[in-house]
């Protein structure tokens, strides 16, 4: 029994993809029966590196502004339907999974044109655009917040998170984790990135925090993004500073920090999954506001700050206040595990096992 996953773009898309199709190994579907679908960034690499099979597709997305480049986007879309259909049928799958982003309508038009089973999960509390569109083809809908904007029927089920995350144990991790990055015990460790691609403001504020910090002792592990590390100054003599392009071991990252410092796309499912104190900077991109919605959910529960990219640089301040607060950091992380759910991902594949029946 063959089953599709749609995911792809960037690694808010893509590593809840591989969360489901892990969880349907985990089921006994062999892991050769689990093919991802994609276009030529990350998800190229993640998903054969994972052993599973990629079927991939050229795909560019809708530009927003007026442009020619939007005239060739039916040829793309209708070539990469066939190429998904003839693969449906190849291979008889039994079930597709959409995970958002431009791959997910072919994908989608291929698996009505097939008359196979079609879900849908939406990683943000805001939904894109091309889950908008889908979802009413879909037998079932996902959400990642138990009130997700343009899919209001959705179920709240959590956003997929990897094994190692759904079943984590910071103190278990914790030595292992700070002898990975050369880090001291005693002092306190604020953790600092912006999703697979980095994120250029993010990395600048870091860049300044450890170069100008004016406190007590801090020690920053910083993942930069790929061809995103930074040439700075010296840290400060306060600053411990650890700088890496990507971390496979997010296990390991998360189990190392007190506190983080994060774009708030999808990724935010990592943070509650962990229980981890988090300071958000939201995107102003996308579709709907999502990273502005996904912030504000965890804000009201307590389990994160928000910042704007504008205020950005009173970035010292937050870190100042919170770091260097045991009780503080304490009552947010618990506030995070409450509103996690881990179990997203056993819960979408087996949902797609009950409808390929």
């Amino acid at each position: 029994m063959t089953f599709l996953i749609a995911a792809a773009g960037t690694g808010g898309h893509v590593f809840p993809g591989l969360a489901v199709g892990e969880a349907l190994v985990d089921m006994g579907v062999p892991r050769d029966e689990v093919i991802f679908v994609g276009g030529d960034r990350i998800e190229s690499t993640i998903y054969p590196a994972a052993g599973f099979p990629f079927l991939g597709l050229e795909l560019r997305g809708l530009q927003r502004s007026m442009t020619t480049r939007n005239l060739g986007l039916p040829r793309v879309m209708w070539r990469a339907r066939d190429l998904v259909v003839s693969t449906i049928r190849q291979r008889r799958i039994k079930a597709a999974l959409g995970m958002g982003g431009y791959v997910t309508v072919p994908t989608a038009m291929a698996a009505r044109k097939c008359g196979i089973s079609f879900l849908v999960a939406e990683q943000n509390a805001g939904a894109g655009l091309a889950n908008r569109v889908t979802s009413r083809w879909a037998r079932r809908t996902f959400t990642s917040f138990p009130t997700t904007h343009g899919l209001e029927t959705g179920e709240w089920v959590g956003n997929p998170v990897r094994r190692a995350l759904a079943t984590f144990d910071r103190a278990g991790l914790r030595e292992e984790s700070l002898a990975r990055y050369r880090l001291d015990p005693a002092t306190p460790v604020l953790g600092v990135f912006g999703g697979s691609l980095g994120a250029g403001a993010l990395n600048a504020a870091a860049s300044d925090l450890s170069a100008t910090w004016e406190g007590p002792p801090l020690q920053i592990l910083h993942l930069t993004g790929t061809g995103n590390l930074p040439a700075v100054e010296a840290p400060s003599r306060a600053v411990i500073w650890r700088q890496m392009e990507f971390e496979e071991r997010m296990d390991l990252f998360y189990a190392a920090t007190d506190l983080v410092v994060a774009r708030s796309g999808g990724g935010v499912a990592e943070l509650t999954a962990t229980g981890t104190p988090s300071i958000l900077v939201p995107g102003d991109f996308g579709s709907s506001g999502h990273q502005a919605a996904n912030a504000e959910f965890l804000r009201a529960a307590g389990a994160a700050t928000v910042l704007s990219q504008e205020h950005i640089g009173e970035l010292p301040d937050h870190v100042r206040e919170l770091l260097f607060n045991p009780e503080k950091l304490a009552s947010m992380a618990e506030a995070a595990r409450r509103i996690a759910k881990p179990e997203a991902a056993m819960t979408i594949a087996a949902a797609m096992l009950e409808v390929s029946d």
